[in-house]
């Protein structure tokens, strides 16, 4: 199965994005504001790696709200990590099958890799195999990684804070 993503002219603003670990689960959730209105799919999409790995697309309206990633193992560590150069500015919308156009959720098994920076700042997630892609901001630190039939290929989440180290 192929999630397919609409590419449409950026909206005047890029949505903010704001992140939160949770200590005990390792679950990073990234928000975004505003949140979309409107009509289109609302439910979520969760990608499902064989590793046990997985990231969840929270979308309302055919747009993407919110992002939760879990990756066990661990993700692969690499000295620098840094997002393509080209990088286009647009908003993107999840559209509803029409197949099934009251489907809510949508669930994917595929491989999914998992890399980030030395400093777990910027995090890298592929979905299958590595192919050409072109990469689209639809909120400030979120990016998406789309192959040559606007299939959602990869996931870019930037400026991620310190995973918390100490329990209160």
């Amino acid at each position: 199965m192929k999630i397919p993503i609409q590419v449409e002219p950026a909206d005047e603003t890029a949505p903010t994005v704001q992140y939160r670990w949770d200590p005990d689960t390792e679950i990073l959730s990234a928000q975004l504001s505003p949140r979309a209105t409107g009509k289109g799919m609302s439910g979520s999409v969760e990608v499902e790696g064989a590793d046990g790995s997985w990231l969840i697309l929270d979308v309302t309206a055919g747009r993407i709200n919110g992002v939760e990633v879990a990756v066990w193992p661990e993700v692969s560590k690499r000295n620098t990590l840094l997002p393509p150069n080209k990088i286009e500015d647009a908003s993107i919308r999840v559209p509803s099958r029409q197949s099934q156009p009251g489907l809510a959720s949508l669930e994917v098994e595929t491989a999914l890799t998992a890399e980030a920076d030395e400093a777990e700042r910027v995090f890298h997630f592929q979905l299958g195999r590595a192919r050409g892609t072109r990469t689209v901001r639809f909120a400030r630190d979120l990016l998406l990684e789309l192959d040559g039939t606007s299939h959602l290929a990869g996931l870019w989440l930037l400026n991620v804070p310190p995973f918390p180290t100490a329990h209160a």
